[in-house]
């Protein structure tokens, strides 16, 4: 598409001369000789960028450019100023204008001042696109329960720093969705993301992956190729399912961590990069390392922030959230809303796919969905039959009896459990006033860690 650059100035001889030069380079060009009439110009045919003289006969430059700001605050501006009124460009600028140029000034000034800013513009508009797909792709942390919200804490105060970070739970939580808004909250967020699953390929395409090749390193490197940490400089990487990685790539892996440098597959150049390190994992690194599977040092130097994503049974407070939350991403017109039936259904199931299982149950509800209204039948089978089993529990009863005391105190350091030891959540859970737990747990000598 042919930029289209707006010159307002109330000079007409400089309208002519500023058309004339911009269409040879390609431009397609609009002239207005009042600051009124350029406003107008820029609501009816929204420009590619502004050229913006500081003294008009009608309104004020600064005026004009506060009005073109407000239309469209992403369109670049070029003030034009004299000698006496650089102060003012230098507000302009603050305002938010791109640039400024100084009369008298020759042509080729700016041209050239015009092609950076159109430049400039290209990869602001490229840098918010690509963090809108990268929202798209990943999502957000949606959550109020209180594991959440120390998730949100964790993220909060890891972001601004450099430091590596290692997201940990079970399949279905998130961790890839937390990797992501950690970087889009750091001083990186401008800088690219690069995220590779180390369980996906196998390990030299995994070196190569992830450090690059020169041409000719090995059968079908036709080619010199730059690796993700090379591409990431200056970002962040996120090395996804890190304890699948083998165990040689892993002492790889520790020395750039360490050295923060590496080499091309089959080349000698030594490649420093200036890199965040995220990594995540549903493995329980520790098993791994006992296994022999998994480097203890390495770990250390990934485990320097350990952020652990909740299962959702956990946290079954955030379900109704989610839930409108997938409702808005795969129906945005709202055609459709969830019973209080079938949103009780969805707070009862344990979600051992977590997160992922219950935006596939939401995404299937929608399609087999014929009315305005989701109702548990419309969900999967298997969450159905799996619900019927954790509602109605089979109580086997022993010839020889058992004792209702052992019992009520099993239920209570269960609830306990199930709700962090939060006294006041476990006696609503259980139905009971908070002094009668207290007088329960004192009666059975249940201890609150």
């Amino acid at each position: 598409m042919t930029p289209r650059i707006l010159v307002i100035d109330d000079e007409e001889r400089m309208c002519w001369a500023l058309e004339r030069a911009l269409s040879h380079e390609g431009y397609q060009v609009l002239t207005a000789t009042r600051g009124l009439q350029g406003i107008k110009l820029t609501e009816e045919n929204d420009p590619s960028m502004v050229i913006l003289d500081l003294k008009m006969p009608d309104i004020d430059g600064i005026e004009v450019l506060k009005a073109i700001k407000a239309i469209n605050h992403n369109i670049p501006v070029i003030m034009i100023t004299a000698h006496g009124t650089i102060d003012t460009a230098i507000e302009a600028m603050k305002i938010g204008a791109t640039d400024y140029i100084t009369k008298p000034f020759k042509l080729e000034e700016i041209k050239v001042q015009v092609k950076q800013a159109l430049h400039l513009s290209n990869l602001e508009n490229q840098v918010n696109f690509l963090r809108q797909e990268l929202g798209k792709k990943y999502g957000k942390t949606i959550g109020q329960s209180e594991a959440m919200k120390e998730v949100a804490l964790l993220i909060q105060q890891v972001a601004k720093t450099g430091t590596t970070v290692l997201i940990t739970g079970e399949s279905g939580t998130g961790k890839e969705v937390a990797a992501v808004e950690i970087h889009k909250a750091s001083n990186r967020s401008d800088k690219p993301f690069v995220a590779l699953n180390c369980a996906a390929l196998p390990e030299q395409l995994l070196e190569s992956e992830l450090f690059g090749h020169e041409k000719g390193a090995f059968t079908g490197a036709t080619s010199k190729k730059k690796g993700r940490f090379e591409i990431a400089d200056k970002g962040t990487i996120l090395l996804d399912e890190i304890g699948e990685m083998p165990t040689s790539m892993q002492a790889k892996l520790l020395r750039v961590l360490q050295e923060r440098c590496f080499e091309r597959v089959g080349g000698t150049e030594t490649i420093h990069v200036d890199v965040r390190v995220i990594a995540t994992t549903n493995r329980d690194l520790a098993t791994a390392i006992s296994k022999g599977t998994f480097r203890e040092d390495l770990y250390y130097r990934l485990n320097v922030m350990h952020i652990i994503m909740p299962p959702l049974r956990s946290r079954k407070d955030d379900i109704p959230l989610l839930v409108n939350h997938f409702l808005e991403k795969f129906d945005p017109s709202k055609s459709k809303k969830i019973s209080s039936e079938a949103m009780k259904t969805l707070t009862h199931y344990n979600w051992p796919g977590n997160i992922r299982e219950l935006q596939n149950a939401i995404e299937r509800a929608l399609i087999v969905c014929q009315g305005s209204e989701i109702q548990s039948i419309h969900f999967p089978k298997e969450l159905l039959n799996s619900l019927e089993k954790t509602i109605a529990p089979e109580i086997n009863l022993s010839e020889g009896g058992f004792s209702l005391g052992e019992l009520e105190k099993h239920l209570i350091i269960k609830a306990l459990e199930k709700h962090n030891y939060n006294q006041t959540k476990v006696a609503k859970y259980l139905g009971i006033t908070r002094p009668t737990l207290l007088y329960r747990l004192q009666k059975y000598g249940i201890k609150i860690q």
